[in-house]
């Protein structure tokens, strides 16, 4: 049986160690990753917030503008910005919901696709890369530990 780290993680206990915090450990791990993601998006010509959204866009679309800034969890005014910018580098184009006039969705242009494309490819080695020894359990547990956090913060 291992030890029970958990006090140790706790904020409010005497005996608090950060590389026992869960939320530094994950702050460390996706700024890490955010510094290789971005060296392999910038040949490409697009940032992270660009490819959070193609690749939202990439699964389902046309979506909303706040559904995408959720998903990719970005506040709304950022995310605006963030498709004004795409939209004048023709990567996305905005149109009104079918179903609600008052709603603005978001559907990738060819451009848009290409770039998707070619972001897969470039950071699929780094996914692989990072997964590495891992086992495919461990991968499913990693994912449902993550989702526990986050609906416990909800």
């Amino acid at each position: 049986m291992s030890e029970d780290l958990r006090r140790l993680g706790d904020p409010g206990s005497g005996e608090f160690r950060v590389e026992a915090y869960p939320f530094y450990l994950l702050n460390r791990a996706a700024s890490r990753y955010n510094v290789v993601i971005e060296s392999q998006l910038r040949p490409i010509g697009i940032d992270i917030p660009t490819w959070r959204v193609l690749m939202i866009l990439g699964e389902h679309e046309p979506l909303p503008i706040a559904q995408v800034a959720k998903s990719a969890v970005i506040n709304i005014s950022t995310m605006m910005r963030i498709v004004e910018r795409m939209t004048k580098a023709e990567l996305i184009t905005t149109q009104p919901s079918e179903t609600d006039g008052r709603v603005t969705e978001l559907v990738m242009s060819d451009l848009g696709r290409e770039k998707l494309a070619a972001a897969r490819e470039a950071t699929s080695p780094v996914y692989h890369k990072v997964i590495r020894g891992i086992s495919a359990g461990e991968f499913g547990q990693l994912l449902d530990l993550l989702g526990r956090l986050h609906d416990n913060l909800e």
